[in-house]
């Protein structure tokens, strides 16, 4: 047996409405629903025509929170790093790794506000290719 599709990554934070107001300054995700039940509360965001939705997961029993280091970052893709990164940083993101180079693409590392790491990708078409047949 096997599974559809991946859904849904959640992350866990302390700050419901703050991590909402980031994502939506910084990558331009829209809320596409909420869910309240006793103890939690999430927000489903996404971006505009894209299926995959991240939850910003909330619980309203006022536990503590621990930042785990047994997760990678959340990858996302982008046509102009260097706004991606300027924007996210104006919005509250923590540097990480500013933009750098690799063979086909260019990658960056930077920390919501709540301390979740994301990767931002920028595929780069290699211009000495342009215009050869495949």
């Amino acid at each position: 047996m096997s599974v559809g599709r991946i859904l849904f990554v959640k992350f866990v934070v302390a700050d419901l409405p703050a991590a909402l107001a980031f994502y939506e300054r910084a990558f331009g995700f829209v809320e596409r629903n909420r869910i309240a039940l006793r103890g939690m509360e999430e927000v489903l965001i996404g971006l505009p025509d894209d299926p995959f939705t991240l939850v910003l997961y909330h619980h309203t029993d006022g536990r503590p929170l621990t930042r785990g280091e047994l997760h990678g970052p959340l990858g996302l893709s982008t046509r102009d790093i260097q706004a991606a990164w300027d924007r996210a940083i104006a919005a509250g993101a923590v540097a990480v790794r500013p933009p750098q180079e690799l063979p086909g693409m260019r990658i960056a590392f930077l920390d919501d506000p709540e301390g979740h790491t994301l990767e931002l990708i920028q595929y780069v078409r290699d211009p000495s290719r342009q215009g050869a047949t495949q």
